[in-house]
């Protein structure tokens, strides 16, 4: 093989635009952009946030665009079919269910997005605490978590309501009970896989407490995983309402939530069908909007998903 012999040509300077065509331009985005960009080309999950944010809008302005009170009765109208004095028809005390449907929509957002709060503090707290320290601490968090776990539900909302009035504060209250445990579980997996990296031990090298780590360096680095399990807790709370209202458990009369409309119009689903199709609708619409966002989400903040 015939050696390459240099010449001085091969050691001049490379001119400017020599030196330009060298360098690699690529924008520089943060992990939060570059997955609004990915969620961006998800076209179901993008669709299902526009009909979430118009149920949203629907919602807190519906009782302003509505032409009849939700607790206006009037036994002269029982009944009837929708038209454009009673958009969705009215139900059998004449009450106009359009302004009802709307306002049940409100309770059944308000609990599902405090439920969900609430499973945000707790559960992040408790699962940055079992996940850091470990050892004892973990193991008895664990154990009291599995026996929160191992309540119904149910019996939770029942015992509530022998001592508080059924409201939507029992149902939050009730479903706040033991709704944080999936989240405080995921966030413990999360810190536990997290808290080993150089640099949460370059911080405690430096001095930093385990508040400042958890609150600085653990917790937001696993606020993928925290974002999506609170839109799937949404969904949760909101059919746990819709359920319990239906069984007489949640908002009592002149209130309204969507279980409530549910259960007053499957007494007439044959006859008025109606009654029971809005309600329906929104719910199930509602539901199946957040789960197929929630799942794009969760593709969009999966660093395995990047093309």
């Amino acid at each position: 093989m015939k050696e390459q012999t240099l010449t001085p040509s091969d050691f001049e300077k490379l001119s400017q635009d020599e030196k330009q065509g060298e360098i690699v331009v690529r924008e520089s985005i943060s992990a939060w952009k570059d997955a609004w960009l990915r969620l961006k080309t998800n076209r179901m999950a993008m669709i299902s946030l526009w009909i979430l944010a118009f149920i949203i809008l629907v919602t807190i302005f519906g009782q302003l665009i509505a032409t009849h009170d939700y607790r206006t009765q009037d036994l002269q109208s029982t009944n009837m079919a929708p038209s454009s004095d009673h958009w969705f028809g009215t139900d059998s005390l004449g009450r106009d269910m359009f302004s009802r449907t709307w306002m049940g929509s409100g309770i059944s957002l308000q609990v599902g997005i405090y439920a969900a709060l609430v499973d945000l503090v707790v559960g992040v707290i408790m699962g940055g605490i079992m996940g850091y320290f470990g050892g004892k601490v973990d193991e008895v968090l664990n154990r009291f978590c599995e026996i929160l776990y191992s309540i119904p539900s149910l019996l939770v909302v029942i015992l509530l309501i022998v001592v508080m009035e059924p409201s939507m504060f029992t149902i939050i209250v009730a479903l706040s009970i033991t709704g944080w445990i999936n989240m405080a579980w995921i966030v413990r997996g999360q810190i536990m896989q997290l808290k080993n990296q150089e640099y949460v031990l370059a911080a405690r090298s430096l001095g930093a407490g385990p508040s400042r780590i958890l609150l600085k360096h653990l917790i937001p680095n696993a606020m993928g995983p925290i974002i999506v399990t609170i839109t799937m807790t949404v969904p949760n709370a909101i059919f746990a309402e819709a359920f319990l209202s239906f069984l007489g458990l949640g908002v009592q009369s002149p209130a309204a939530s969507l279980g409530t409309l549910i259960n007053d119009a499957i007494k007439a689903m044959t006859v008025y069908p109606w009654r029971m199709l809005f309600p329906a609708t929104l719910i199930s619409l509602t539901m199946l909007c957040f789960n197929i966002f929630g799942d794009g989400l969760r593709d969009a903040l999966d660093p395995k998903m990047k093309k």
